[in-house]
């Protein structure tokens, strides 16, 4: 996984990663039953993919389900892997299961 991806433990470490954060926050979940694990993998890798490419352009946030409840309440989130983008802290793109790298850049193109 990319250097780049930020790993909160609890949601006070999300919020303040999304508070600080310049740049639009891409904030993918994930979660560690055996049905969410592998494609959750497939997204660390297509996220890794997409951080390592727009590193001053964003910030991705790797966000465990049951670490970051709260988090997870709050974009609705009710499977693993789900991702949304967020761009000042409100939310301009959501999605949920696994993607491509390249159906991920499409999605970013037009809010970095």
């Amino acid at each position: 996984m990319a250097k780049r991806v930020h790993r909160p433990r609890e949601d006070a470490e999300f919020d303040f990663i999304l508070r600080t954060s310049a740049v639009p926050v891409l904030a993918y979940f994930t979660g560690t039953w055996p049905k969410a694990v592998e494609p959750c993998r497939e997204m660390d890798l297509v996220v890794g993919a997409v951080a390592d490419d727009c590193t001053d352009r964003l910030t991705a946030v790797r966000t465990d389900i049951t670490r970051c409840p709260a988090a997870t309440e709050r974009y609705q989130i009710t499977g693993a892997p789900s991702y949304v983008l967020l761009k000042e802290g409100e939310v301009v793109a959501h999605g949920a299961g696994p993607t491509t790298v390249a159906e991920m850049r499409e999605l970013l193109d037009g809010h970095l």
